[in-house]
């Protein structure tokens, strides 16, 4: 039986690892062929290890053990010209592009008052001004195809609750609103807004520090006992492919006529 993306091409940002590599191999699982793209090496003011080829390259194997097609390429997504030739390329050899995944980013936690201009500008850099030339590099394609399409950015329960210590990753966060312009092309546009995801991002030992102030070295049992305090329904985190089915509906059939919303997938904890 054809998958729910049968033909489809996707391509998503942050595809090495964690909700990227999940969206890829959920989407690869109901037909789509993927374009990806990650900055596969460190990523300054970032307190925890960034991707890494060796990630890019299992995501890879398990798209194509998939029997789907996949290009992926090292790209920061700061980089617009970069996007822009990942994009061509990627069309060029798939032969279309029909929904894009803006979710690459970044999480770095720092008082605000006193943050270094370094860890701001990186923040709006990746979270928002990457997402911004992911679109501008991909959509294009989307409407020379004039088949209609789908676009889902990345965007967090941040951007709908205040937290402390993430001015800059809330202000990235909710930034980002397309879908007025794109309606006129048959082109929906979504954010999908998780709780904790249980990746690296967040696993992390700068990450439990934060939620255990009152332990040296919080272990991530110590960190889930916190985490959980966030979430209404009794859990610390959400496993990325909870976000990726979501991500699913949005961009199939399901949800043809679904646009311009928030879609929460909280475990309770927006309320």
């Amino acid at each position: 039986m054809a998958g729910k993306l049968e033909g489809k091409v996707a391509f998503i940002t942050g595809i090495a690892r964690g909700q990227g590599r999940s969206h890829a191999v959920r989407l690869a699982q109901e037909g789509a062929d993927i374009i990806g793209v990650d900055i596969c090496r460190q990523v300054e003011t970032v307190p925890y290890a960034t991707a890494t080829p060796e990630d890019l390259a299992e995501t890879v194997r398990q798209v194509e053990s998939l029997d789907r097609r996949i290009i992926a390429t090292e790209v920061d997504i700061r980089d617009g010209a970069a996007l822009k030739q990942a994009a061509d390329d990627g069309v060029a050899q798939l032969g279309r592009l029909d929904i894009v995944l803006a979710n690459a980013g970044i999480s770095t936690m720092h008082s605000t008052v006193d943050m270094p201009d370094e860890v701001w500008d990186t923040m709006i850099d990746i979270n928002l001004s990457g997402q911004f030339k992911t679109i501008r590099a991909t959509v294009p394609h989307i409407i020379a195809g004039d088949r209609g399409g789908a676009v889902v950015i990345t965007s967090s329960l941040a951007a709908m609750k205040a937290n402390a210590n993430i001015a800059h990753y809330t202000a990235a966060k909710s930034g980002q609103v397309l879908a007025l312009e794109l309606a006129p092309h048959r082109i929906r546009v979504n954010t999908v807004h998780p709780t904790t995801v249980n990746t690296d991002m967040v696993l992390n030992e700068p990450t439990y520090k934060l939620f255990r102030p009152d332990l040296e070295h919080p272990t991530r049992e110590d960190y889930e006992v916190a985490a959980r305090t966030l979430n209404k329904l009794p859990t610390a985190g959400l496993d990325p492919v909870d976000i990726s089915n979501a991500i699913l509906y949005l961009v199939s059939d399901d949800g043809r006529f679904v646009t311009g919303t928030t879609h929460v997938v909280s475990a309770g904890g927006q309320l």
